[in-house]
């Protein structure tokens, strides 16, 4: 069974919608070395990127036309298999990528043999996944930002099934505040996610 792992860049709120501007996918003018590091242990890791249609729809109209990047992250996007759930889809219109219609077929592909799955934004999906049982692990990085009244990663403090492995998602913070020298590792309240943590660093139509 491969781990689904769930990443996300998020506020100290619990926001991880980012169209107020917290939030530079390219970095911006800060310093991100140890967000790039982060991101490619991951990447060595997984074989496999699941999103929401809007997600998707959005890094393919983003991270293909980047052609001065250095991160490693386009060509990463462009040569990984990429799965998006979407019952209306039916192009994807980006190289390596099928289209899943249901949490059964997210099931499956977690049954079949290779490295993590791995999901990002897709807020939608997410939120099923969770109702499902199926996340294996939680990365946040977590920015110093109060964005409030914007979609949080689990509706209230519901906690969904354990995921199919068994046991309880592990959960991976990163607190991401530039001006200190160290970083805090620790669980979130108490029901607002699985509360075991790891690491020291940092159907519907889920669409």
């Amino acid at each position: 069974m491969r781990d689904l792992i769930v990443t996300e860049n998020i506020t100290l709120d619990g926001v991880i919608e980012a169209t107020e501007g917290w939030f530079d996918p390219a970095g911006g003018e800060d310093d991100v070395s140890d967000v790039e590091t982060a991101l490619r242990k991951q990447r060595e890791a997984a074989d496999a990127l699941l999103l929401g249609r809007v997600t998707f729809e959005q890094m393919r109209g983003y991270w293909p036309l980047q052609t001065d990047d250095t991160t490693g992250i386009t060509d990463y996007l462009n040569g990984v298999s990429k799965y998006v759930v979407s019952s209306a889809l039916q192009d994807p219109e980006w190289e390596r990528t099928a289209v899943l219609r249901s949490i059964d077929d997210i099931r499956a592909l977690k049954s079949e043999t290779g490295g993590d799955i791995v999901t990002t934004g897709s807020i939608r999906l997410v939120r099923e996944l969770i109702a499902a049982g199926l996340v294996d692990e939680y990365r946040l990085f977590t920015y110093p930002v109060v964005a409030r009244a914007r979609p949080t990663v689990v509706r209230g403090r519901d906690r969904g099934p354990p995921p199919a492995s068994g046991g309880e998602p592990a959960l991976s913070l990163q607190h991401r505040a530039p001006a200190l020298p160290d970083r805090l590792t620790r669980p979130p309240p108490a029901g607002v996610l699985p509360s075991r943590c790891t690491g020291s660093s940092r159907a519907a139509s889920p669409d």
